[in-house]
């Protein structure tokens, strides 16, 4: 067996960044950028006004002035004449600041009579000004690789771009096999189960902005699993489930052997999760998860969601971990690196008491795996240990 962090390297170098295309800003949410983004203008593209007020002459702006009103500014309505000393223009937010004008005095500080104002005796220090390109200038980048949020849409629509160059997504196929599995909504006979592991990796797979192919389930016979295999042509990854392991029905590796699979590694100093499996097929990678619910589900986050990720040209590293205080105290670990089922509750993390491969519904209940190196001593409460955040 192989440790976690060696199954990781192997994994990372079967899989490479994907080609990119071009796609409509609109799309782009959660898609990851490949190529840098540039601002085609400067924002604010203008000295703006920040506050509802009145744009004066930094030299008039003294408790007491009476200043003629000679026009009014708007947002996409500039005032077009020249400001001068004793004279003011009415000005609103997101307006731009007339020409001459180097401050905007705040409308709760103003008294107005007809076309005159009269500043207040308690005018405050700031012009309310935003100046030209505060924000962000021509030229002014965003950087590639990242995975667009909402924000970072936000800012390219400001940028004044309308398409972006995005990593492709990532083609995956997901084949269960097993003759004990039906599909969502079959009726089961009484030695059969649903295929959950399917749904749950295509919404982990769907969350990273990868498409999920969901094919037939495969039986336990070679022309079935061959079937299967063909069924997957196109895809950049092959996930199947199940049939990983060395029982006498467990032929997923052998029918990939003879299909051209080259072998990377089979089996991981974890749990859940041992017998796992990675190899190449041709242009295709092929992923093995065990055939338990929550193992293919912890796989998924520990094994394919990275891949993914480099896949979409983001960087080459393990799922992201945090730090909590133990909230029990532990026996010692046993020979393999486990991730446990936790729940976190006021910075604290408490593993679940049972930690069964097969028990899904408290992966569903839980909101991290908390990780404990291979032959971890004894723990107790108040311990730091890590986590992975589901």
């Amino acid at each position: 067996m192989i440790t976690v962090t060696e199954a990781l390297d192997q994994l990372f170098a079967l899989v490479s960044p994907l080609d990119h295309e071009i796609i409509p800003l609109s799309e782009a949410g959660g898609r990851v950028l490949a190529q840098n983004a540039v601002a085609r203008r400067d924002q604010p593209p203008f000295d703006g006004s920040a506050m509802d007020g009145y744009a004066v002459c930094e030299a008039d702006a003294v408790p007491g002035t009476v200043l003629q009103v000679i026009g009014e500014a708007a947002a996409g309505h500039r005032f077009e004449g020249q400001l001068k000393q004793g004279q003011a223009v009415r000005i609103f937010t997101g307006a731009p600041v007339p020409k001459g004008a180097d401050r905007v005095v705040i409308q709760e500080d103003v008294a107005r009579t007809g076309d005159q104002i009269t500043l207040g005796d308690r005018l405050d220090e700031k012009t309310h000004i935003r100046p030209s390109g505060s924000d962000f200038k021509v030229g002014d980048t965003l950087k590639a690789p990242r995975r667009l949020s909402p924000s970072d849409v936000a800012l390219l629509a400001s940028m004044n771009i309308a398409e972006v160059a995005v990593a492709r997504k990532p083609r995956v196929a997901l084949l269960s096999t097993g003759d004990e599995l039906v599909m969502p909504g079959e009726s089961p006979s009484p030695d059969q189960i649903i295929a959950s592991n399917t749904f749950g990796l295509k919404a982990l797979l769907d969350a990273l902005g990868a498409e999920p192919r969901v094919l037939p389930i495969a039986r336990d016979t070679r022309s079935s699993l061959r079937m299967g295999f063909e069924l997957a042509e196109g895809a950049d990854l092959i996930v199947t489930i199940g049939g990983a392991s060395v029982g006498d029905h467990d032929l997923v590796g052998d029918v990939a052997a003879e299909l051209g699979m080259n072998r990377a590694f089979y089996k991981v100093a974890m749990r859940p999760g041992k017998p796992l499996m990675a190899g190449q097929m041709g242009d295709t990678v092929m992923l093995g998860l065990p055939g338990n619910p929550v193992s293919a589900m912890v796989c998924g986050h520990i094994f394919m969601a990275p891949m993914i990720r480099v896949m979409q040209g983001l960087p080459a590293v393990p799922a992201p971990r945090g730090t909590a205080q133990l909230g029990i105290d532990l026996p010692k670990g046993g020979p393999r690196e486990h991730y446990m089922r936790a729940s976190l509750n006021d910075g604290e993390i408490i593993p679940e008491s049972r930690q069964d491969s097969s028990l899904l519904s408290l992966l569903a209940h839980a909101d991290a795996l908390m990780v404990r190196p291979a032959d971890d001593g004894p723990r107790q409460k108040g311990d730091l240990v890590d986590f992975i955040a589901l």
